[in-house]
C-alpha cells in the first residue's frame, strides 16, 4: 500500500479518500479471508483475491491498489522481508551460543581428556580444544549468514517483466518519477537498495545464497549434536539428571548442548 501513498507523494491522482480508506484497513480482519477464499474461487488467483478483498474494504481505492504492478511485487518483496527478518532473528542466536561456547571453553581450557582418531583413543587434549572446534565452525556459519544478509536487496517496483514500463506510462513518461518510486519504497521496506536487473522475479539464485548458508549451519549443529552424543556414549561427559527426571537417552545430548553451554 505504501506504494501509491509515495506515488501521491510524487503527484499521482490518488484521493485522500482512498488513502485514508487504506490507512483504516491496514490489519485484515476475519471476515476479509473469507471474502478473498470466495474470490480466489472467482478469479483462480491468490494475490488478485486479496486485492479485490482490500477493494472492497477500501473502495476508493480499489482501482490504484495494484496499479502497475505484477504479484511478485507483493510476494517477492514480501519473501525478501521475511528472508531479511529471519535472518535478524537467528544471526544474534547464533552469535549468543557464540559467546557463551567461547566461556565454555575458556573456563575448561586447561582440563585434560583424551582425543581420538578414526573412533580410537590417540594423544591428550582439552575439553576447551574440543569446544574450539565447534566455536570455529560456527563462526563460519555466522559470517556465512551474514554474508547472504547483508546480499540480500529489494525487488521494488520493476512491474510485471522488470522493465518498469507500467509504472513509466503512469507517470506520463517521467523517468525519474518512477526511479524515485523504486527508490523510496525500497528505503520505506528498509532495504538500503534494490536490484537494478529482475524480472518478474528476484533472480532465484538468492534463495540459494540463503539456503546454503542455512543448510551448512544446520550441518555445524548435527556435528555438534552427534560429538556431544559420542562423548556421553563413553562416560566422558554424563547428563545432570536430577532426582525426579525423567528423560529418554536420546535427549542426553542436546540437554547437556542446552543446559551447560547454551
Amino acid at each position: 500500500m505504501f506504494n501509491w501513498l509515495i506515488g501521491a507523494e510524487l503527484g499521482l491522482p490518488i484521493s485522500d479518500e482512498a488513502v485514508q480508506q487504506m490507512k483504516s484497513r491496514l490489519t485484515i480482519q476475519d471476515d476479509e479471508f473469507k471474502v478473498a477464499a470466495e474470490e480466489e474461487k472467482r478469479r483462480r488467483h491468490d494475490v488478485m483475491a486479496h486485492v479485490h478483498a482490500f477493494g472492497q474494504v477500501a473502495p476508493a481505492a480499489a482501482g490504484i491498489i495494484h496499479w502497475g504492478a505484477t504479484s511478485c511485487y507483493c510476494t517477492d518483496n514480501a519473501d525478501l522481508v521475511l528472508l531479511r527478518d529471519g535472518l535478524d532473528i537467528l544471526i544474534p542466536k547464533l552469535a549468543t551460543v557464540i559467546s557463551k561456547l567461547s566461556t565454555f571453553a575458556d573456563q575448561y581450557k586447561d582440563l585434560p581428556c583424551l582425543g581420538f582418531t578414526h573412533g580410537q583413543p590417540a594423544q591428550l587434549v582439552t575439553v576447551g580444544k574440543r569446544a574450539c572446534l565447534w566455536i570455529q565452525d560456527l563462526l563460519m556459519d555466522l559470517r556465512n549468514l551474514e554474508r547472504a544478509r547483508d546480499d540480500l536487496r529489494f525487488r521494488g517496483v520493476k512491474g510485471t517483466t522488470g522493465t518498469q514500463a507500467s509504472f513509466l506510462q503512469i507517470f506520463d513518461g517521467d523517468h525519474d518519477k518512477v526511479e524515485q518510486l523504486d527508490e523510496l519504497v525500497t528505503q520505506k521496506a528498509g532495504f538500503k537498495s534494490a536490484f537494478i536487473i529482475s524480472s518478474q522475479t528476484y533472480s532465484r539464485k538468492i534463495d540459494v545464497d540463503v539456503a546454503n548458508a542455512l543448510g551448512s549451519f544446520g550441518s555445524t549443529c548435527e556435528r555438534i549434536g552427534i560429538d556431544i552424543r559420542h562423548l556421553a556414549m563413553l562416560k566422558e561427559v554424563e547428563e545432570p539428571f536430577e532426582k525426579d527426571q525423567i528423560g529418554s537417552s536420546a535427549m542426553v545430548g542436546w540437554l547437556i548442548l542446552y543446559r551447560g553451554v547454551i
